[in-house]
């Protein structure tokens, strides 16, 4: 698959060959959902449990005469009616720690990369270096280049610094390094922007 390469300025700078293998996939939905799924469980944190009436450590001796005490006849302190007893159907551990095939995960960054190209939602950059990385211009840059209302843009090993920093205040707009890229953040933006370096990166993560 050819694509056609731009500057930030909206110029054209050649032509880059996208493989196939990744960028040409057809997308299933089941596959998405299933590493979407599975990509924000992994976001979870372990869910942290209160201690029950038999967790708490305090004597289970009966502290007070069944008749003849003026009050109600408690078994022991342990009680969830007493200060310092246990939670009654407290929350429970629960362990967010789900399991998903490399193979299946491999497939559905292919998808979702390759549902980008066929919606015509990718857009290939030479390079994010900026000579002036002012906010305003790249605000003005952005506009020649038509990007959709929310833009994912992925860059080589590190996002180049200037374009990041002029990108900050930008809603909407975010940026990943290549080994950042993923399924969720890749099919939540409306366009993905890639530069030379991040298709490079891309590829040899699936060759390597």
């Amino acid at each position: 698959m050819k694509v056609k390469v731009q500057t930030l300025d909206a110029k054209a700078s050649g032509d880059i060959e996208l493989n196939d293998e990744i960028f040409a996939v057809e997308p299933r939905a089941d596959i998405l959902h299933r590493v979407v799924t599975w990509q924000l469980e992994k976001r979870r944190g372990t869910a942290r449990g209160a201690r029950e009436r038999s967790d708490v450590a305090r004597t289970g001796k009966k502290f007070g005469n069944q008749k003849g005490g003026g009050t109600a006849r408690h078994g022991d302190r342990r009680a969830p009616n007493f200060i310092g007893g246990g939670k009654a159907h407290g929350p429970r551990v629960r362990d967010f720690n789900p399991s998903l095939n490399k193979k299946v995960r491999a497939l559905g960054l292919k998808m979702a990369l390759s549902s980008k190209a066929k919606d015509g939602k990718l857009v290939v950059l030479d390079t994010l270096a900026m000579a002036d990385a002012k906010t305003k211009i790249l605000v003005g840059q952005i506009g020649k280049l038509g990007f959709g209302n929310t833009t994912l843009v992925i860059d080589g090993d590190m996002v180049d610094n200037g374009f990041a920093l002029a990108s900050s205040n930008i809603p909407k707009l975010n940026v990943l390094p290549a080994i950042g890229a993923n399924v969720y953040d890749i099919l939540k933006h409306e366009t993905l922007v890639l530069t030379r370096a991040a298709v490079e990166k891309l590829e040899a993560r699936f060759n390597g």
